[in-house]
């Protein structure tokens, strides 16, 4: 069961909410190193559905790093990534190279308080849901919220990049 607080527990993506006085929720629950997929491991263990927990993906669109987020009931649509940024190829960014740029380790690289400002995307669906959950930047620690403050935070624009 996840425990739900309002306080920040210190990673730069809770810093950064906090620092810009957005409303957020943090939810911890136990991460299991077994666990298939980090962001559906999410979902369970939050309670909700999987297309509200997003996960944060990177890649190089015509050679540049890029913040893909995208519901975990979907995956990445590289080619619609490269097209809302006005790039023409786009593929997945080498993990330790994410690593390397977000500051944050795989599994718990959130969107927010990236040590590098990257270009951002943010899937469309988000736009019309009351909070969306995010990595808050580590593995067993999600943080919700208002899907504008994750945009204007990252300085992403709203785009259609994501497939069921």
């Amino acid at each position: 069961m996840a425990k739900k607080s309002r306080k920040s527990v210190g990673t730069p993506a809770t810093v950064a909410l906090t620092e810009a006085g957005v409303r957020f929720t943090t939810h911890s629950y136990e991460h299991d190193p077994a666990a298939a997929s980090y962001g559906e491991e999410a979902a369970e263990a939050l309670g909700v559905l999987p297309d509200q927990v997003f996960k944060t993906l990177l890649a190089e669109v015509d050679g540049n790093l890029t913040v893909a987020v995208v519901p975990v009931s979907g995956s990445l649509d590289l080619k619609a990534l490269a097209a809302a940024v006005g790039g023409k190829r786009a593929a997945m960014a080498d993990p330790a190279a994410a690593e390397r740029s977000t500051g944050y380790v795989r599994g718990g690289i959130s969107p927010l308080g990236q040590r590098k400002r990257l270009p951002t995307v943010v899937d469309a669906s988000a736009e019309g849901r009351p909070t969306v959950c995010v990595s808050a930047g580590r593995r067993g620690l999600e943080v919700e919220l208002s899907p504008a403050d994750l945009v204007a935070l990252t300085g992403a624009r709203l785009a259609p990049i994501a497939r069921a």
